[in-house]
C-alpha cells in the first residue's frame, strides 16, 4: 500500500476519486477539520485517510541539522528535531540562532534521548 500526500482538501478529494488501495495523508493546516469527512469517503473506496500535525525527525549531526533547516520546508507540520549528537558541542550563539530559525519555521530542536519513534532521519 502506498502513501500519497494531499496539500489541500481539493487535492485530497481528487486523490480519493482517482485512487484505490492506498493511504492518504492530509498535509495541510486545516486537514484536521476535514479528516472525518474525508475518512468516510476513503472508507468507501478502501483508502485510509490520516492527519498528523507533527513529525519526529532524528538528526544525526550538526551538519545534518544545518542542511535540514536550510532546505525549503515542504510540510506545514511541526517538525520535532531530535538531535542525536551532543548539543553541547555547538557554540551558545550558534545554538540560539539554530533554535530561532527552527522556531520561525514552526519547529523545535530537542535532545535526542527524548525520541521515541522517528518518522524521518536527517544524516
Amino acid at each position: 500500500m502506498s502513501i500519497v500526500r494531499a496539500g489541500s482538501k481539493a487535492e485530497a478529494l481528487r486523490l480519493l476519486g482517482a485512487s484505490q488501495g492506498l493511504a492518504l495523508e492530509l498535509d495541510y493546516e486545516t486537514g484536521w477539520q476535514d479528516a472525518v469527512e474525508l475518512g468516510r469517503l476513503g472508507e468507501k473506496r478502501g483508502i485510509r485517510v490520516q492527519y498528523r500535525g507533527q513529525e519526529s525527525i532524528a538528526v544525526r549531526s550538526r551538519d545534518a541539522l544545518l542542511e535540514g533547516l536550510a532546505r525549503p520546508k515542504t510540510t506545514f507540520r511541526q517538525r520535532n528535531l531530535y538531535c542525536q549528537f551532543d548539543l553541547g558541542l555547538l557554540a551558545g550563539l550558534e545554538l540560539e540562532q539554530l533554535e530561532a530559525k527552527a522556531t520561525r519555521l514552526g519547529d523545535y530542536i530537542l535532545a535526542g534521548h527524548l525520541l521515541r519513534d522517528a518518522d524521518t532521519i536527517w544524516s
